[in-house]
């Protein structure tokens, strides 16, 4: 009996065993095929960059940078872990950086799939150095996968400015450091501003230098222009329109531009009005480039009176001259140029009427309307547009054009078009890259009537070259 027990204990036991078997089997396989997962589940290799050094050019002291993009790479056919990211100066860093979406300064324990990426914003905001010149600011990021530390560099330059926010001004500019106009800068009325040979004037978006009343007095020289841009400096940034508004003239005494360069905004020059006592023009321009605006370069509205020489207007988005309700021009020596505008707009767009917001339409005179030894010329067949209304005489409209080079499809037969050349390439050096120099070649050369008067004093073109014999149409005097 203990014998027959004794079998069927080892049969149970037997059987017990087989059916343990499969399971101890089954958890060993699965224990190897995990640990045999885990040894090839990550890669060993390092990280790559999109670049070494995330590099911001300028950036003013207190104003924030555009924001730059570094991506970060995991090339290898298995997913990489990430230990650790770092921004090294930490809390207390100028620089702000976003990783996927989640900002911080330091980052721990994330993947990034085989053969695929992540990408880190990187930002930077300088506190003031008190030094004119710029200054380098660098930090870094620091990166931990697999035991290994890999880095990569954070540099900005640095630029301290005077900074201008709804401040009235007048007296003289230092032109030790940039200025940095923020909303609006204004000279208001019966004040005046002197901005030196050299000044380099910097707008946020949306400011105005804003003459109200006052007058403002822009002094460059041609070794030495005054510059007014954007406050974004980085390449991206370099031909970018409407970064700001513009010189702004309301009813302004008389005020003068020479040897400037003022580029990127929305309306270069804006001239509202002129201001009672004014008994000549309201702004004269000379010796300067206007160019690259969203809308216009001179926009002349409502009875304002602008004299030019030797300017180069052009690469804006619609008119290079706007006059808008009457006012008075007299332009000289000049280029006003379309090439590029938004669908091709005229150069040049006279409009002597405005329907305002009260529903009225006002009527102005243009009292004088003369350009002379200028290029009127651009992409379309058609570069000058008048649209006006004489109120059956009472409204008077001086047109005089002598001796320019114009681009019109269809030639005006009003006396006031006198000695102009039609619808002949006036050969700038080169239209696509913006070098709006006449080529020796040009017809335009030796061309100009020297019967029309130069500003006293001002027997130069607008990179200060004198001008000998018999001139040449446009801005620039060829050897």
């Amino acid at each position: 009996m203990s014998l027959l027990l004794n079998q069927i204990s080892k049969k149970i036991v037997l059987k017990k065993i087989i059916y343990i078997i499969p399971f101890i089997l089954l958890a060993w396989l699965a224990s190897y095929l995990t640990s045999c997962k885990k040894d090839i589940l990550f890669s060993k290799d390092k990280l790559s960059f999109s670049t070494d050094t995330v590099l911001f050019d300028t950036v003013f002291t207190t104003v924030g940078s555009t924001t730059k993009k570094l991506k970060i790479y995991n090339t290898a056919n298995q997913p990489i872990k990430v230990k650790s990211v770092i921004l090294a100066g930490g809390e207390s860093s100028p620089y702000r950086v976003n990783l996927d979406g989640i900002s911080g300064t330091i980052f721990k324990d994330f993947e990034i799939p085989a053969n695929d990426s992540l990408f880190m914003f990187v930002e930077v905001t300088l506190g003031e150095n008190n030094i004119n010149d710029p200054l380098i600011i660098e930090d870094v990021i620091e990166f931990e996968t697999n035991g290994k530390m890999q880095s990569v560099q954070l540099a900005a330059w640095g630029q301290d400015a005077y900074f201008h926010y709804q401040d009235l001004n007048e007296g003289i500019w230092p032109n030790d450091k940039p200025h940095v106009i923020y909303d609006y800068a204004l000279i208001d009325s019966a004040k005046s501003l002197t901005i030196q040979a050299g000044t380099k004037i910097h707008m946020h978006k949306g400011a105005i230098l804003f003459v109200n009343k006052g007058e403002l007095h822009i002094e460059g020289d041609f070794d030495n222009k005054v510059i007014i841009e954007g406050d974004r400096l980085e390449p991206f940034y370099q031909d970018v329109k409407g970064q700001y508004y513009g010189v702004y003239f309301n009813q302004a005494l008389p005020s003068t531009i020479d040897n400037a360069i003022i580029k990127n905004g929305t309306a270069g020059v804006h001239i509202f009005g002129n201001n009672p006592s004014n008994s000549g023009y309201t702004v004269e321009i000379t010796n300067s480039e206007i160019s690259n605006h969203s809308s216009y370069g001179i926009f002349n509205y409502s009875g304002g009176k602008v004299k030019g020489e030797n300017l180069n207007i052009h690469s804006n988005g619609i008119y290079a001259y706007f006059l808008l309700e009457g006012g008075n021009h007299n332009f000289n020596h000049s280029q006003f140029l379309s090439y590029g505008s938004d669908g091709n707009q005229p150069a040049v767009a006279i409009k002597n009427y405005f329907t305002r917001e009260d529903n009225l339409t006002y009527i102005g005179d243009v009292g004088e309307g003369v350009f002379t030894n200028s290029i009127i010329f651009g992409g379309g067949d058609f570069q000058i547009a008048y649209d006006t209304i004489t109120d059956n005489g009472a409204v008077s409209i001086d047109i005089n054009y002598n001796t320019n080079f114009i681009n019109q499809l269809d030639i005006p037969s009003h006396s006031g078009f006198v000695n102009n050349v039609w619808n002949t390439n006036p050969n700038f050096e080169n239209v696509i890259e913006k070098e709006f120099i006449i080529k020796n070649s040009s017809l335009c050369k030796d061309a100009a009537n020297m019967g029309i008067l130069m500003i006293p004093g001002n027997n130069v073109d607008i990179t200060g070259k004198s001008r000998s014999g018999v001139f040449d149409i446009g801005a620039y005097e060829l050897d």
